[in-house]
């Protein structure tokens, strides 16, 4: 692979200020692309991410944006354009999880995950279409080991993934041939400085033997960015076999 594959590139990284999010942003930033950010109440995380960006040489960007709004959705990718001049990558990446027995998940609760993990990437797609369309772009979603498997406990969060990797199939037929669609699913990704006694548990049903990291998702995330030039449609669960 060439050292900075996505040189001269423009990324778009929601949710991208923290965790996940940064892990992505600046992978993309060091394989050489411009990458503008979003965040919702990390104003602080935003603008660290943004400087470790700029720190490998490339232009950051960080808008603030709640998913759930499609005026800030719009806007947001108004801004990425007029800072970067256009848009290769999209990555849906800003997403909510609570565990919440399935009896007692309110409406509202039911509500704010799908509006973030599911209208939330539609919103963003519709609105790049047109301009990653131009350069032949690809979108690249963050689905969930828990859309392809239930999880009791977490009924509304399993479902709305369950819907972004359907939307991602969807977008595939209705975005090509100038944009590929994928998505990569996480497993049980360990963002805690101590193993939780539940991460040990996960460990020890993982046929790896360690949970991931954000930095296991940001490499499937480039990849789909730079050598899938003949998939589609697919989801790809990153997960150390615990999925199996």
């Amino acid at each position: 692979m060439l050292a900075q594959p996505l040189a001269s590139q423009s990324a778009l990284v929601t949710g991208g200020a923290k965790r996940i999010g940064r892990a992505i942003a600046l992978t993309l930033a060091r394989a050489g692309a411009d990458v503008t950010i979003t965040y919702n109440s990390s104003e602080k995380e935003a603008a660290e991410t943004v400087a470790a960006i700029e720190a490998e040489g490339r232009r950051g960007y960080a808008v603030k944006c709640n998913v759930r709004s499609e005026d800030e959705v719009k806007q947001a990718v108004a801004e990425t354009l007029k800072q970067h001049g256009k848009l290769n990558i999209l990555v849906n990446n800003a997403a909510i999880f609570e565990a919440v027995p399935l009896d007692r998940i309110t409406v509202a609760q039911w509500d704010a995950i799908f509006e973030t993990n599911t209208r939330g990437p539609f919103l963003f797609a519709r609105e790049s279409i047109a301009a990653l369309r131009a350069t032949h772009g690809r979108i690249i979603q963050l689905g969930s080991l828990g859309g392809l498997h239930p999880w009791a406990d977490h009924a509304h969060y399993c479902s709305s993934k369950a819907a972004v990797h359907i939307l991602v199939k969807t977008m595939a037929k209705a975005f090509g041939p100038e944009v590929a669609v994928n998505a990569v699913a996480p497993g049980w990704i360990d963002m805690d400085p101590e193993p939780t006694e539940q991460t040990k548990r996960m460990i020890a049903k993982t046929p790896l033997q360690r949970s991931g990291t954000p930095n296991d998702i940001a490499e499937a995330v480039l990849y789909f960015a730079t050598n899938a030039s003949f998939i589609t449609g697919q989801i790809m669960p990153v997960d150390g076999g615990l999925g199996l």
